[in-house]
């Protein structure tokens, strides 16, 4: 069965295949690395994620690049007020070099700790990195008559592109009817965006280069546009990112891309919903966003949430609540479980003719991703008597290398107790026969302190990581 993705530029599913087959490109919109991800943020990689492994499964070659946005970025979308990496260094009186290096590996280790195998991408690029590329990029445009210069930049004239905003169906008309008061009055078109910034004589920038247009930086779209095209070509296969983009970023690079080169700039383009919590959607600038440490403060791991995540369609709203995480926490400790009870188990038989779970399993993620039904028929296939049990330890490893909760590591996790912790138990043990209650109770106290559970049995105890607990 062939896959089929929702394209948000058509709006339409649309049967899925690569310009150049057995190689499909894919360019992720990557972090601006000026504070820590929160959860809403990830939950693109863990999509993105999902749809390489499902690729790969499929036979394809995926050259995925996850960019680093580490200059240009400004806190309003209209090319107004200050670059966020640069705000973020006089926030934490830190460098801007800093700023860029801690919060770069502060996301790939969050990248590390939702299962997602970093070591499967092909680039993550910076962005300062590649001003020349950006650069070049504007010249071309400039040459092909697409942009104009005022005194803070020089900007891309929206007008001369007859598609613009066609990702987002915006009402380009209507929406210059609506503005009355513009913020920088030398812009000819409300749409029209900065390619290039000048620095400003008053302050002096951390971050700024030279230009055939003079000392400044880069506008965020362009370099999207220049490092994608770098390393994927001029027209990639899949292009993904969050629905806040799609309204000014994406459709942005769609217009210097394509005013660029002549081609199309991406066959797909695939965007994920919000994560919201009780007081709306998760955003750094509202103050209200949770990061995987302030997971793991409360007791969960990030895979936890990783579970969370795939029991929603990636294009439906996620609202987010420590009982909904709970209630994940406690689903995945019983397929860990369950799993872990399989270990020793082979497959010696063939297929059972009612087994059919492979084929659903990935009918719906070929339906564009449906990480929910796929795990409904993870949930179907333990509950099924008549599949042998080695067919559905099989089964399960398969259905795992896609959905990547790494049930395999998590089962050696279970019982994979230290010396020291066994000793605990055993003192816990003998104080118990010797009615040493108190005692027994505080032992049983150490040994939650260090992540293990002690639990009482007909034959004495087990002990097992709390991480997975059933």
């Amino acid at each position: 069965m062939a896959i089929k993705l929702y394209n948000t530029y058509t709006r339409e599913k649309e049967e899925f295949y690569p310009l150049n087959p057995p190689t499909v490109t894919m360019y992720n919109c990557g972090p601006t690395v000026y504070d820590y991800a929160h959860i809403g943020n990830l939950r693109g990689y863990v999509n993105a994620d999902l749809l390489r492994r499902l690729l790969e499964h499929n036979g394809y070659e995926v050259k995925q690049v996850i960019n680093i946005t580490d200059v240009g970025h400004l806190v309003d979308d209209g090319d107004e007020g200050e670059d966020k990496i640069e705000k973020g260094a006089k926030r934490e009186k830190k460098s801007v070099e800093e700023i860029i290096e801690h919060y770069t590996q502060a996301f790939l280790d969050d990248l590390q700790s939702l299962n997602i195998d970093t070591s499967n991408v092909y680039k993550y690029p910076r962005a300062t990195d590649h001003i020349s590329e950006q650069i070049e990029l504007i010249k071309t445009l400039e040459e092909k008559g697409y942009t104009y210069t005022t005194s803070d930049g020089v900007y891309f004239d929206t007008a001369k592109y007859e598609d613009y905003g066609k990702l987002s169906n915006l009402d380009v008309e209507g929406l210059k009817e609506g503005i009355r008061v513009e913020a920088n009055p030398e812009k000819r078109n409300s749409t029209d965006f900065a390619l290039w910034k000048f620095s400003k004589p008053e302050e002096k920038r951390e971050q700024e280069w030279d230009s055939p247009w003079g000392i400044g930086f880069p506008g965020w779209h362009i370099e999207c546009s220049a490092m994608a095209m770098k390393y994927l070509g001029e027209t990639l296969d899949i292009h993904t990112g969050g629905i806040d983009h799609i309204p000014v970023h994406h459709t942005n690079e769609i217009a210097q891309s394509v005013c660029a080169t002549g081609r199309p700039f991406s066959r797909f383009w695939l965007h994920h919903e919000f994560v919201n919590v009780k007081e709306g959607k998760m955003a750094k600038s509202e103050g209200n966003f949770i990061r995987l440490k302030t997971l793991r403060d409360r007791g969960y791991e990030p895979l936890h949430y990783r579970y969370l995540l795939l029991q929603a369609h990636y294009r439906s709203i996620i609202n987010f609540s420590f009982e909904a995480l709970e209630a994940s926490a406690k689903a995945l400790s019983r397929l860990v479980h369950f799993y872990a009870e399989l270990k020793e188990v082979e497959r010696d038989t063939p297929k059972s003719q009612s087994n059919n779970y492979e084929e659903e399993f990935f009918a719906s993620l070929e339906d564009d991703i449906n990480s929910a039904e796929a795990l409904a028929v993870v949930w179907k296939l333990i509950k099924d008597e008549t599949i042998p049990r080695g067919e559905k330890k099989y089964e399960l490893e398969l259905f795992d290398s896609i959905l990547g909760l790494g049930l395999s590591k998590l089962s050696r996790e279970i019982y994979n107790v230290p010396p020291e912790i066994e000793e605990l138990a055993r003192e816990r043990q003998k104080a118990k026969e010797a009615k040493n209650y108190e005692l027994a109770d505080e032992l049983r106290d150490k040994i939650t302190s260090r992540g293990f559970v002690v639990r009482d049995t007909k034959d004495g105890y087990e002990i097992e990581s709390a991480k997975f607990s059933s």
